[in-house]
């Protein structure tokens, strides 16, 4: 079957549109990793029936020896080359992004809503998903639950998966499903099935039945973890509930595309304050971080030194972006900061634990407590009391990828080691030996580090010339190097933005051959004949980084 043929037999059964237009393909060959695939088509479905349609399709033509593929697309903020494809795009933005009922605790939604359409019918009911991303202005909904994105909410509120309460999905033989918590009951009249739904649901019940001393001994024991398949996460050991909607979320694509979810809510306090403290002495960061966690911050990020020094240099684009009164009182607001970087005084890290409560008096007792919980560890802290007063902080915080992205020229964004979790308690350990190996490399790449410093999770962003080969192959130097001390000191490679193209080929390192195998054994569960978006999750190879890394700018 032709491209040509492809197209007109999807045009033939869904009522959305197909394209193949160059430019359209050129658009969707990038998300916001550095890698680049074409697909072959895109298609626009405008339902859940347009989608099993495509998949079914594709499933006919990959049966016929084209070995066509399909893969996912919501908003294309991925970092990690997840929906990137040679194959069929399904884009649900363009159709599917319609919201529908928001009850008292939860929201009904389809992949295709920006998060912050999303948020603004949630906040209507006073409610939010308290797991938005930083990109929460251009992210979507489809984005967030296949990578089970996470954010600076995590720390008091968790990750997507806590959320996902149903998701109604198309297999990977067109067929369509809805998965939701089950009791033990329920669970053996769907095994009783003979369709693939049935056949999904006994083989899962065997893998996480006769397999759980093995999951459980692999499951990344960080607070956080966006890494493989969440075996662990199917059965609840509290309630027994067995609910495949915790594995589909973080699964990119890769198990079943999801048409629409339920999501459960949360009604946030509206009152915050902040504890701001500079820290020039890395060894006594875990106590830090002990003492102010008793105070149950909110959230608890940081930025360090290279951050602090590039935002303040970068301070006239950024305020650029704003309103004049804005950015005249942001301006005046940096002037501390733009004294320290003059002096040299720009100290190694800054942390900001931000407490939220339904009073702004409440709020403010919650970061003194924590301010006074430091007494003896000779740290400078500041308390900002209230979120006028923090805004600059959380534009350094927030900013700092755009930051990079936007305003150094000729070098181009390389998210590989971008979102590994360590335990914190390893900090005066793990980041001195982080800092020495990112110093080999300081010759050929700009880079900030950042992240949600309470759980962990430490996002490094480097900037490089990828035109240079030579810049290329720190790509495969250093990445292995941060892994290996990563999993050393009992962390994962990844909290929040998934394996994609550019971490699926860790996942051995990580995991071991047993769980690999499970992995695989889940993978030919739900697409034998894969087709759903391979080479993610299981059968990604460093030859496919090697092959679609971006080249020029």
């Amino acid at each position: 079957m032709t491209i040509y043929e492809l197209k007109g037999a999807i045009a033939r059964v869904i009522q959305g549109e197909v394209s193949d237009e160059p430019a359209t393909l050129a658009k969707l060959s990038r998300d916001t990793s550095l890698l680049t695939r074409t697909p072959s088509l895109v298609a626009y479905p405008k339902s859940a029936e347009d989608v099993a349609a495509i998949v079914k399709v594709v499933r006919q033509a990959h049966h016929d020896d084209e070995k066509i593929v399909i893969a996912a697309r919501a908003a294309g903020t991925d970092m990690s080359g997840g929906p990137l494809t040679t194959g069929v795009v399904v884009s649900f933005t363009e159709h599917m992004n319609h919201m529908g009922e928001v009850g008292s605790d939860y929201a009904i939604t389809e992949p295709g809503v920006l998060y912050r359409d999303f948020e603004r019918a949630t906040l209507e009911k006073g409610l939010i998903l308290p797991s938005y991303p930083a990109s929460r202005e251009i992210a979507a909904l489809g984005g967030i639950v296949s990578n089970n994105s996470g954010g600076e909410r995590t720390l008091k509120y968790g990750k997507t998966e806590k959320y996902v309460e149903e998701l109604d999905v198309v297999l990977s033989d067109g067929s369509e499903a809805t998965f939701k918590a089950l009791s033990p009951a329920e669970l053996e009249e769907k095994k009783q099935l003979q369709t693939l739904e049935g056949a999904v649901y006994r083989e899962m019940d065997a893998i996480v039945t006769e397999n759980a001393a093995l999951i459980e001994e692999h499951r990344p024991k960080v607070s956080k973890n966006s890494a493989g398949y969440a075996l662990w996460s199917v059965r609840d050991k509290a309630t027994g509930a067995f609910n495949l909607a915790k594995l589909i979320c973080g699964s990119q694509g890769t198990l079943a595309l999801w048409t629409r979810a339920k999501l459960a809510l949360v009604k946030p306090q509206e009152h915050r304050a902040m504890l701001v403290i500079f820290l020039s002495d890395l060894t006594i960061l875990p106590e830090i971080v002990t003492r102010v966690l008793k105070e149950r911050p909110e959230s608890f990020e940081s930025y360090d030194d290279h951050t602090f020094t590039l935002a303040v240099k970068l301070l006239p684009q950024l305020l650029s972006q704003m309103g004049f009164a804005r950015a005249a009182k942001l301006g005046i607001d940096f002037i501390p900061e733009a004294a320290m970087v003059a002096t040299g005084g720009v100290p190694k890290l800054i942390l900001m634990a931000e407490f939220a409560e339904d009073t702004i008096e409440e709020a403010d007792r919650r970061a003194l407590a924590a301010r006074d919980a430091l007494a003896g560890l000779d740290v400078q802290t500041k308390i900002e009391k209230d979120e006028k007063e923090s805004e600059k902080y959380w534009i350094v915080r927030r900013e700092s990828f755009n930051l990079l992205r936007k305003n150094v020229h000729g070098l181009h964004t390389a998210p590989f080691i971008d979102d590994f979790v360590v335990p914190p308690a390893c900090y005066p350990e793990f980041l001195p030996q982080l800092y020495a190996l990112l110093a080999e490399y300081e010759a050929n790449m700009i880079y900030t580090v950042a992240g949600h410093i309470g759980d962990g999770n430490i996002h490094i962003i480097p900037l490089m010339d990828l035109t240079k080969e030579e810049n290329r192959q720190i790509i495969f130097d250093l990445a292995p190097k941060v892994y290996e001390l990563v999993i050393k000191m009992g962390g994962t490679t990844t909290g929040e933005h998934n394996d994609g193209i550019i971490r699926t080929p860790y996942l051995p390192m990580l995991f071991g051959p047993e769980m690999i195998a499970l992995f695989e054994r889940t993978k030919q569960v739900f697409d034998p004949q894969n087709i759903l978006n391979p080479g993610k999750k299981v059968g990604g190879t460093f030859d496919d980084i090697k092959r679609d890394l971006i080249k020029t700018l």
